[in-house]
């Protein structure tokens, strides 16, 4: 006999002994030779599969293939895209990288080399590219000719940040990779035909920078750490703006939350922003507001106009999350180059 309550997944493996949710049977199905899947509710169970579903469980299958996972490794939630999801059930359960720590080297040597379709910063091609990441020289490299003895482009891991943007970019292997160059934040855009190859690289660069910030916050656990590997943006979509002088008439830009910068682009793949600000606390006496202000004077004041009741709903609660969090010390300093 076989229960479950509304709160609970009504899927199962009855080869692996878990029970899962709608979204993850279906990638489980493409892996038959290792996971077989049946509806607890509509599906017929026979003994011996009941017997197994009940002496394996979801705990005792995470302490058997989750038993040597790197803390760096990024455990997808629900909302991630298909790609991250995917990977994670192959890796775990058909590769069993977290059983056999030799096979998590593709992320975790310290030194991936490959190439990456890139996308140009001017004619919007994506072109095959030499990437280099080394932890050692502390920089993701990538090259413009395969023989190419200086690289195009030298990206520091104290700076670098990768989020995958499958809608974006328009590929569903589509990471955006930022780094600072010249205190501006830049973003190149990649993907590779290999699902696992491309999250291979974000793994990669999830732990090159954990191992920097272990050096360069020595008392830190990894739970402290583990956040700030990588983020995903707070908010993306397009808002008309003008400000912070009022001076010029409203355009249309596509607008980045990253933390506790908002940034704006002409097109949501342009490589350089048309401008940064920052997003201090209430504390530093930022706010947000619904509406046009009694008065449109001043210079720290900006303006912007959503398409939709939603979409303005949506933006206001992105603010008030950035700013009804206290600043770090260091973010001061972010504070200080402002942006325009």
């Amino acid at each position: 006999m076989l229960w479950f309550t509304k709160s609970n997944p009504d899927w199962a493996s009855h080869t692996l002994g878990v029970f899962i949710c709608l979204n993850c049977s279906g990638i489980h199905r493409n892996i038959p030779h290792v996971s077989k899947v049946k509806s607890v509710r509509l599906d017929e169970w026979d003994n011996v599969q009941v017997e197994l579903m009940a002496s394996s469980g979801n705990s005792v299958s995470k302490a058997k293939y989750e038993s040597k996972i790197p803390p760096f490794y990024y455990k997808p939630t629900f909302s991630d895209c298909p790609l991250l999801r995917e990977q994670w059930i192959r890796a775990k359960y058909e590769r069993k990288e977290f059983i056999y720590i030799e096979k998590q080297e593709p992320y975790s040597a310290g030194y991936r080399e490959g190439f990456l379709w890139k996308r140009g910063r001017d004619n919007g091609q994506f072109l095959s590219r030499k990437f280099v990441l080394s932890e050692r020289e502390g920089a993701l490299k990538y090259y413009n000719k395969n023989d190419a003895k200086e690289p195009k482009a030298i990206m520091k891991i104290e700076h670098l940040n990768a989020t995958f943007q499958p809608a974006k970019i328009g590929n569903p292997h589509g990471l955006q990779i930022t780094y600072l160059k010249d205190n501006s934040t830049r973003n190149i855009f990649v993907y590779h035909e290999d699902g696992k190859e491309m999250v291979d690289w974000f793994n990669a660069i999830r732990a090159a920078r954990f191992h920097y910030l272990q050096v360069a916050f020595p008392g830190a656990s990894d739970l402290d750490l583990v956040p700030k590997l990588s983020r995903n943006y707070l908010k993306e979509g397009y808002m008309e703006k003008t400000g912070p002088k009022q001076t010029e008439g409203f355009k249309k830009r596509w607008f980045t939350m990253d933390d506790r910068r908002l940034m704006y682009f002409k097109d949501p793949l342009d490589a350089f922003a048309r401008g940064e600000v920052f997003i201090g606390s209430k504390e530093n006496s930022y706010k947000v507001l619904e509406g046009l202000p009694p008065s449109i004077q001043g210079n720290q004041l900006f303006l912007f106009a959503c398409e939709t009741e939603s979409d303005q709903l949506e933006w206001i609660a992105a603010f008030q999350k950035v700013i009804s969090r206290p600043m770090l010390p260091q973010e001061y300093a972010g504070e200080a180059r402002g942006g325009t």
